[in-house]
Parts: C-alpha cells; sequence; structure tokens
C-alpha cells in the first residue's frame, strides 16, 4: 500500500525538531526518498547530513548542531559532558564539538561519527536527562561528573560546580567526590 505524502505531518515532525527531519520520519509521512531528493532539486529542504533533512522557509534555531547530532544518533543520544555544560551556562567552557553519550550497546556499531560530535558511551538513565528544546541533555550532576571524567580542566569543573550550586541545580552533597575525580 502505497502512503500518500502529507505534508503538514511532516512539517509537524520537523517543526518539533528545529526544522529538520530525519529520512524515516519522512516515509512515515509518505515521502519516499526520491521524493525528497525532488525537494532536494527544487529548493524545498535542504540535506544537510546524509539520512536527515531541513525544511527551507523554518527559522534558524541558536542551537540547531545539538539537533542534527541528536538526530544522527538516531534520537537515541543525549546531549553530555562539556556541551550540556555550555547549554547549561553552568561554565565559560567552548567545546569545539557536540559531546554526545549514546547508549552503551552503541560500542560495537561501525559508525561513521559526523567531525563535529565527540562521541562518548554509556547509559543515561531518564533521571539524569533533561530536555533543552528539542534535544535531551544530561543534567548539571551528570554533566559535572562525565566532564570531570572525561578531563575537562578543574578550573572549568570547579566553576561549573560553583554556578550549578549557586542556582540550585544540584547540593554539594550531591558532589562529594567529584574533586578527587576531576584532579
Amino acid at each position: 500500500m502505497h502512503v500518500k505524502p502529507v505534508w503538514d505531518q511532516l512539517y509537524e515532525v520537523a517543526a518539533s525538531q528545529d526544522g529538520y527531519f530525519t529520512t524515516a520520519q519522512a516515509a512515515a509521512c509518505g515521502y519516499s526518498p526520491q521524493l525528497l531528493v525532488h525537494y532536494v532539486r527544487t529548493g524545498k529542504v535542504t540535506r544537510p547530513q546524509r539520512g536527515i533533512y531541513r525544511l527551507v522557509h523554518f527559522p534558524a534555531g541558536e542551537h540547531e548542531e545539538l539537533t542534527l547530532a541528536w538526530l544522527w544518533s538516531e534520537r537515541q543520544g543525549v546531549i553530555s559532558h562539556q556541551t550540556a555544560l555550555s547549554v547549561l551556562e553552568l561554565s565559560d567552557v567552548m567545546p569545539p564539538k557536540v559531546h554526545l553519550t549514546v547508549p552503551l550497546s552503541w560500542a560495537t556499531r561501525r559508525l561513521r561519527v559526523p567531525k563535529s560530535i565527540e562521541l562518548h558511551h554509556g547509559d543515561v538513565p531518564k533521571q539524569d536527562r533533561a530536555w533543552f528544546g528539542a534535544v535531551p541533555i544530561t543534567k548539571a550532576r551528570r554533566s559535572l561528573v562525565d566532564s570531570a571524567r572525561d578531563g575537562l580542566s578543574p578550573e572549568f569543573v570547579q566553576q561549573a560546580t560553583e554556578q550549578a550550586v549557586r542556582r540550585g541545580l544540584v547540593t554539594r552533597h550531591e558532589l562529594r567526590g567529584l574533586q578527587r575525580v576531576s584532579a
């Protein structure tokens, strides 16, 4: 059975993801790969990454690189580590790549990781996640612990810790042992 393309349905999916959608999401809305190629040629959509498209006339978002990384991970990843600290405005760290944690089960997969992504493997439970716009990110405590374990400069860890405590995102009690991890 052939599904008729439904633009409003595709637009709704894309609107919830900063104007982006995947090939699989488009297929669920009735769009064949051939029709997507036609839309790219006619300028209705762009293809910024393999398997990911963007509506041309959708307003640009401030953190689109996060959405692209999340969609690349088949919506299984979580924005994490230094990127989460930056998004949460907990330090002055400016990571050159988007830090993304994908499930441990992905460790055996052969992936073509985009140059813009710093990939980490680990299972992030729901209680360690929050939403930042269209994408999941690790909460302050998890972001601090992951960044410290990953070797982020102790100055940045300290700055982020002070900010998180001052803003009530974590308590000092929750972060016991963090200084040992970052030292």
